[in-house]
C-alpha cells in the first residue's frame, strides 16, 4: 500500500472511532487535556501560543484557549487561506471567533500573516493520530505541515489527540513535519525524540 493510501486508511479509521465517542467521554478528555497543558512549563512561561479552535469530534480546545487568554497569554489562531496555507490572528476571547472555511472556527481579528507562527513560544497542532517518532497525521490538506515548517527547532510543538490516537508508527511522506511532543487525556504530555 502506498503511503498516501495508508494515510487515508488510518485517517478514516481514527475519524470513525472519534464519531463513536460519547459526549461525556469527550468532555472528560477536554478537561484532562486542558489541565495537563496548562501546567507544561513551556506553556506556563509562554508569551505567545499558536493553537487552534477545535471542531467536530476533535479533542476540545475551547476551554484551554480561554484559560490561556485569561492568564494573559497571547494566543494566535489559524485562518485558512484559499491556497490551503494558514494565516494567523489573535484570539480575544470566545466572542472573537466566527465560522470559517471548511467548518472551522477562525479569529475575527486582523490577520498577521502566515509567518506569524514563527513568533510563538509553543505551538499546539491538531492531529488525527501521532506516532512515537513525532509523525503527525492531519486531515490531509498539508496546511499544518506548511505552518510547522516555519517554526524554529527549539520551539515545543505539541499534537493534541485522544489516547488511542498515539500509535507506534504512521506512514510518512517527505513533506510531513514532525511534532516534538504529544498530549493525550490519560497519558499527559509525552516528549518525543
Amino acid at each position: 500500500m502506498r503511503d498516501i493510501d495508508a494515510k487515508r486508511h488510518v485517517r478514516r479509521t481514527h475519524i470513525s472511532a472519534r464519531a463513536t465517542m460519547e459526549p461525556a467521554e469527550r468532555h472528560a478528555a477536554a478537561r484532562s487535556l486542558r489541565d495537563t497543558l496548562l501546567v507544561v512549563p513551556e506553556l506556563e512561561m509562554a508569551g505567545t501560543v499558536a493553537a487552534y479552535a477545535s471542531v467536530g469530534t476533535e479533542p476540545e480546545t475551547r476551554g484551554l484557549l480561554f484559560a490561556l487568554w485569561k492568564r494573559g497569554t497571547y494566543v494566535l489562531l489559524p485562518r485558512l487561506l484559499p491556497d490551503g496555507d494558514l494565516d494567523w490572528a489573535s484570539y480575544e476571547g470566545p466572542d472573537s471567533l466566527a465560522p470559517g472555511a471548511r467548518g472551522t472556527w477562525e479569529p475575527t481579528e486582523p490577520p498577521r500573516g502566515p509567518a506569524a507562527i514563527a513568533s510563538a513560544d509553543v505551538v499546539l497542532a491538531p492531529a488525527v493520530a501521532v506516532d512515537r517518532s513525532g509523525t503527525r497525521l492531519g486531515r490531509g490538506g498539508g496546511s499544518y505541515d506548511r505552518a510547522l515548517a516555519r517554526v524554529g527547532p527549539a520551539i515545543l510543538t505539541i499534537a493534541v489527540v485522544y489516547d488511542d490516537e498515539l500509535v507506534d508508527s504512521l506512514p510518512a511522506e517527505p513533506h510531513d513535519e514532525r511534532v516534538r511532543a504529544v498530549a493525550t487525556p490519560t497519558g499527559g504530555l509525552l516528549r518525543l525524540p
